[in-house]
């Protein structure tokens, strides 16, 4: 019979297979125990949220459109208020300027000439002819008062008398148009032809003053301190009116900053401090006070992914500033927050 076949090695070996399955299905269950507590129990590793350093940019342009003579600073200098950072040249805006102090002149002195009056021989030619015409008028006079005597007695007749009346009146006029024109030698120029060769001035120093403002930006200067950080154009190229012709970075007003999801604002209130990580600096971790919270508009806005139970949430961009300066934070460094 069969049972009668089995031999005590095989009866053994089918012992310690049995052992090795049982071993080996607690084994199982005991990882998979393991692997379910730890699910449940152990702690999830922290999610980051990722951000990162900015500087204010300054932008240098200038109002004078022209050709780049020289520059001054490389990209990564150093500089201060007041430091002169490039030449432009324009010699149209030169010749604008010629132009505008020789109209300055022109109406200088017209202004002049009408203030300093008419000219001395015009007044002295006016008070001839009112001479002439005084003793024209004497002698008329004296004509027609002894015609009148005559003609009182009877010696001339009625119209030589009036002849000499009309002579003697025209000769009144002619005088009283001689000292109207005396006068207005004397006078000089109208009230409002002074007015007005006064304005001409003002508009031609206007002229100087708006070019010179123009030239004024030949050499550009730094608005602040801080460091170059990109420069535009090279020597000898041509600029147009306010093309930017360099950045400078100011390194003293840096923060960071996260585009956040509006469900994880509550860690981001304005005034609360955070702890940040910046891997660039030996993954060194150090405190921020956020200041500043804005929405970033629709565009930026994570859709649900249910149709019941969920909302459209929108992301807000958060800056803060580190408590503490940083001198090697650089702008585009990256920073990380731990999600709490």
């Amino acid at each position: 019979m069969s049972g009668q076949n089995t031999t005590p090695d095989t009866t053994q070996q089918q012992r310690e297979n049995k052992v090795l399955l049982i071993a080996l299905g607690a084994l199982i269950v005991l990882v998979a125990a393991l692997a379910i507590v730890g699910f449940c129990f152990l702690d999830k590793p922290d999610e980051i949220l990722e951000g990162q350093a900015d500087a204010t940019s300054v932008r240098i342009s200038g109002k004078l459109p022209g050709r780049v003579v020289d520059i001054y600073v490389h990209e990564g200098d150093t500089v201060h208020k007041g430091d002169t950072l490039i030449h432009i040249h324009s010699s149209l805006a030169e010749a604008k300027l010629a132009q505008a102090e020789g109209m300055e002149t022109a109406a200088s002195a017209q202004n002049r000439k009408v203030d300093a009056g008419t000219r001395r021989q015009i007044v002295q030619a006016a008070a001839d002819m009112l001479a002439q015409a005084q003793a024209a008028e004497q002698l008329a006079q004296k004509t027609y008062t002894r015609l009148q005597n005559l003609y009182s007695q009877g010696v001339v007749s009625e119209q030589k008398r009036d002849e000499a009346l009309a002579a003697y009146q025209a000769a009144q006029a002619a005088r009283s148009a001689a000292q109207s024109q005396l006068s207005l030698a004397r006078d000089g120029a109208q009230k409002e032809d002074k007015t007005s060769a006064a304005a001409m001035v003002e508009v031609a120093r206007g002229g100087v003053a708006e070019v010179e403002s123009l030239l004024e930006d030949q050499y550009l200067t730094a608005p602040c301190d801080g460091q170059i950080d990109q420069i535009y154009p090279e020597v000898s190229e041509l600029v147009s009116l306010g093309a930017p012709l360099m950045s400078i970075l100011k390194l003293q007003d840096k923060w960071i900053t996260f585009n956040v999801r509006e469900d994880l604002l509550p860690q981001f209130r304005i005034g609360q401090e955070i702890e940040v990580m910046i891997p660039a600096l030996g993954e060194e971790r150090v405190k921020a006070r956020v200041y500043y919270s804005r929405d970033l508009g629709s565009y930026a806005t994570w859709q649900a992914t249910k149709s019941v139970g969920e909302w459209d949430s929108k992301t807000f961009e958060i800056k803060a500033r580190t408590l503490q300066p940083l001198p090697d934070l650089r702008p585009g460094m990256t920073v990380v927050y731990f999600k709490k």
